[in-house]
């Protein structure tokens, strides 16, 4: 379809080899661009007749000025004079890649909807044509893709094979994909719907209405990072949304923050988010919505980074730690108590020691020595618990916890009882990698927040039993000195002015005292806080 002397300077197969597309603009040399270099082709200028010799050969334009051939993958966009006239060209090459679903195949399993990220020719379209081919033919979903300009499927009435049984419904105009989108759901019962460029506030609201009823999402959005979204005011509804709160002064005084913050408004249309840096290098966001809060707070995200090798294999590695400085120690008359290190749970030796029923007590295992003291959350994996329930927990007891997307990244696993005989290469891994399995009857969120509860214990136990580990056991001065505190803050300023107080940290038996004492007189109390500045906050009747 190409001039005759674009296709002559394009007959090697090297100037063909990682293409990416020809440039046709009237009166200038056309070019062939490639990874990170231009070559011109030839040295006549592009004329009249040479554009129109292509325009003949395609389809109509849609509104979006986009063209294809048809059965093919190849795309072709116009630029217009003002008016009307096509003056330009750009015919980008279109190939279906397989191989790159391999970077989140695990993250299609689970069934959440799905948002991809990065700039214009990293890949974006390629992986959701692949997506959309696994998502049909391997996992057996009921699959609809919503192809807007037709570079997902090709051109032409019959879909290319490279979405597999997937089915394709095409936009007539490109203002009107958010009422394919919605007409998809309404009449043909899809399980998966697949969107490419996600560019409007009509299109982020018809995906959380696709999302809430229950129709799992993978979709393209502008942004090279999930930062770049949040403050995307047309966009930012695709990651929960930002709003403004005024907090009180005392809130204000224990975040240490302004009375006003920015805060996340809902819960994210994507509860995972990818960010394509490059075609072999993708970070995945495994909780979109503990990641938008993190960047509201000023604090730096933790994704997955992966990276595709030349052999195939997917390398995974977490992101570096962000350095924060030591919190500063309490001041006050009372003497703070002895502090708990946090440590990760030592690994057990005997793999038939690895599981314990929550409700029984634990088989007999060799201990191991601890390691170093860390103050990273305990991962856990959770089988046959949503990440939801686990986040739910966490969040509302405030517990150091972090779900983890898969075994391999796990520090233990929390498991259903039924779930290990459904799945017993879950059990297997876990043993195989010397991963404790911590078993509870149902995945009712008491249950839940139980199993998280005797899992740090158990961590807390593992670094106290540590030889050379500190003293965890409060002697009974800072005992008397700490239930002292907790008397005169209820009688002083509880009881009598109807304010809460927060105590000062303590220990984990400490807390406990104090909130018996606390019960005697009738109040409420909660623990807030994490790691070493766990504490007690009792509030009025």
């Amino acid at each position: 379809m190409l001039p005759p002397a674009v296709q002559a300077a394009l007959e090697p197969g090297d100037a063909r080899d990682q293409l990416l597309e020809v440039v046709l603009d009237l009166g200038r040399v056309p070019e062939a661009r490639y990874p990170g270099r231009v070559k011109e082709l030839g040295d006549r200028p592009i004329e009249r007749a040479d554009l129109a010799a292509v325009l003949e050969q395609l389809g109509p334009f849609g509104g979006d000025n986009r063209a294809g051939i048809e059965r093919t993958l190849h795309r072709i966009s116009a630029i217009r004079n003002r008016t009307g006239e096509v003056v330009g060209l750009t015919c980008r090459v279109g190939r279906a890649v397989f191989g790159t679903v391999v970077m989140v195949r695990d993250l299609l399993d689970s069934g959440s909807s799905l948002l991809l990220m990065g700039r214009p020719g990293v890949g974006k379209t390629t992986a959701l044509r692949e997506i959309a081919r696994v998502l049909a033919d391997e996992l057996g979903k009921r699959v609809v893709v919503i192809d807007t300009s037709n570079e997902i499927a090709g051109d032409g009435d019959i879909p290319h094979p490279a979405i597999g049984r997937a089915r394709r419904m095409q936009v007539a105009r490109p203002e009107l994909q958010h009422q394919v989108m919605i007409e998809a759901v309404e009449n043909h019962m899809p399980e998966v719907i697949v969107i490419d460029e996600i560019g409007t506030e009509l299109e982020a609201q018809a995906a959380r209405t696709i999302a809430e009823r229950g129709v799992m999402l993978v979709a393209t959005a502008h942004g090279n990072e999930l930062a770049n979204l949040i403050k995307n005011p047309t966009l930012s509804d695709l990651v929960g949304g930002i709003q403004s709160v005024t907090l009180g002064d005392e809130e204000a005084r224990r975040r240490r923050t302004q009375k006003t913050v920015l805060e996340r408004a809902a819960e994210p249309t994507f509860p995972m988010a990818v960010e394509m840096h490059s075609r072999h290098r993708w970070l995945v966001h495994a909780d979109v919505a503990r990641t938008v809060d993190l960047l509201l707070r000023g604090q730096a995200a933790r994704p997955q980074v992966r990276e595709l090798a030349a052999d195939g294999q997917v390398r995974l590695a977490e992101s570096p730690a962000p350095k924060v400085p030591a919190p500063p120690a309490p001041t006050s008359r009372v003497a703070a108590g002895p502090r708990l290190v946090q440590r990760p749970l030592p690994p057990l030796q005997e793999p038939e020691a690895l599981i314990e029923e929550l409700d029984g007590p634990p088989e007999p295992a060799e201990e191991a020595p601890a390691s170093a003291a860390s103050n990273q959350p305990l991962r856990v994996y959770g089988a046959g618990i949503s990440r939801s329930l686990l986040d739910q927990v966490a969040r509302a007891r405030r517990l150091p916890v972090e779900t983890a997307p898969s075994v391999e990244l796990a520090d233990v696993v929390l498991s259903v009882r039924q779930q290990l005989g459904r799945d017993p290469h879950v059990r297997r891994h876990a043993q195989e990698l010397g991963i404790p399995i911590l078993v509870i009857k149902s995945g009712a969120l008491p249950q839940i927040q139980r199993g998280l509860e005797r899992l740090l214990e158990r961590r807390h136990s593992a670094v106290a039993a540590a030889p050379g580990a500190p003293a965890t056991a409060p002697d009974a001065d800072d005992l008397h000195a700490a239930l002292e505190e907790c008397r005169l803050a209820v009688e002083q300023v509880v009881l009598p002015q109807g304010r809460p107080v927060e105590l000062l940290p303590r220990s984990e038996r400490v807390r406990r005292l104090q909130a018996e004492l606390a019960a005697r007189y009738r109040l409420r109390s909660a623990e807030f806080g994490r790691g070493r500045e766990q504490r007690l906050r009792v509030f009025p009747a």
